[in-house]
């Protein structure tokens, strides 16, 4: 799971990142967590029931789901056209799974906006625009050939194509690729064509201190441009994440609860990152580790298999599944497994959030 942290310079990009990812490290000081990069930061995910069933389980070791964070140079007018980093700013949002805008929404006199003024709208628009440029440059290089191809009988083209014209009308019309209407078997056609703006997006609104908690009129600007779009805006103050990201995993919470938060930047992006990804979490659990796994939601059991290793996969033979609010009341695989809590699931078997899983397979 990559999110790439995009804006315009100077509305908090970097600062976000580093308190993100440092946050992380900060909260579960027992989860690994590393910068691969200076603008690659991965980090462990928080979920309190693994922790739980490493109790349970009396697990040597713990290993949660990571989320990987890139900070992606500034972006300015005319990237589409190579200006500042061009080229290479693009290609980089281009590996992303999903992109999260960070919208400057504060006044700051001792930091000059890239504009000369504090507009939201405006600076959304500038990043959007210049993805939906590169995406229509990228269509329209793409269409003669295609066209071609599905003349010549190409069924592969022939499928293509109709999706490709509706692109080039909607990114003509100043609008995503996102917003394209297509039936959920057709999607992965769209995302196979690697367009900038067939990305879910996150709207990050950054906020004074002061704000964080109920936002203000420019958020709100924010929030209504996600609301059309069906997309999700989030309100961040990085000041604030900065300061949490120094302090341990019980000062963090007393210093949200002071603040009147209820969970931190981190774990919001989190959350809509899930959300926009459609991904849920299952575990497995025993005296080794106990470890999560992250799965497109509506996986079935060979697919989720094919996370711990592409063999278990190929080689499926049944899962043991327990659901987890069953496993923490039951104490266990031992007394599910008694209660008939433990169902035995073949390959059809669509894995739920939370579920605990032990794989049978043959290679």
């Amino acid at each position: 799971m990559q999110i790439g942290i995009v804006g315009l310079p100077n509305v908090g990009k970097s600062t976000l990142f580093n308190a993100l990812t440092q946050t992380s490290n900060a909260q579960a000081e027992n989860y690994p967590f590393c910068t691969i990069d200076p603008n690659i930061g991965e980090v462990a995910i928080p979920d309190n029931r693994l922790k739980t069933l490493a109790t349970i389980s009396d697990s040597k070791s713990i290993i949660p789901t990571k989320m990987s964070f890139v900070d992606i140079a500034g972006l300015v007018k005319g990237a589409s056209k190579g200006e500042g980093l061009g080229n290479k700013f693009l290609a980089n949002i281009r590996e992303m799974d999903a992109i999260a805008y960070v919208i400057r929404c504060f006044e700051d006199s001792d930091i000059v906006h890239v504009n000369g003024t504090i507009n939201p709208v405006e600076d959304s628009e500038i990043v959007e625009t210049e993805l939906m440029l590169s995406d229509l440059e990228s269509i329209e290089s793409r269409i003669p050939s295609m066209e071609k191809k599905a003349r010549s009988g190409d069924n592969e083209a022939k499928e293509l194509l109709p999706i490709i014209t509706s692109v080039h009308d909607l990114l003509s019309r100043g609008k995503p690729a996102r917003l394209l209407k297509l039936p959920e078997s057709e999607k992965f056609k769209l995302k196979h064509l690697q367009l900038l703006t067939s990305k879910p997006v996150l709207y990050i609104c950054n906020v004074s201190d002061e704000d964080a908690v109920t936002g203000n009129k420019y958020s709100k600007l924010v929030g209504d441009i996600a609301s059309k779009e069906n997309a999700i805006s989030i309100i961040i103050s990085a000041k604030i994440e900065s300061e949490i990201s120094q302090l341990n995993s019980d000062e963090k919470e007393e210093y949200l609860i002071a603040l009147g938060l209820e969970q931190s930047g981190l774990e919001q992006v989190i959350q809509s990152g899930y959300k926009l990804l459609s991904l849920i979490t299952y575990f497995t659990s025993g005296p080794e580790e106990s470890r999560a796994w992250t799965i497109p939601k509506g996986s079935n059991a060979p697919r989720a298999a094919r996370e711990i290793h592409t063999d278990f996969e190929k080689g499926f033979i049944r899962a043991e599944v327990v659901a987890y609010n069953d496993y923490v009341t039951l104490q266990g695989e031992k007394k599910s497994k008694e209660a008939g809590k433990m169902r035995i699931e073949g390959k059809d078997y669509i894995v739920e959030d939370g579920d605990v899983i032990y794989f049978r397979f043959n290679v």
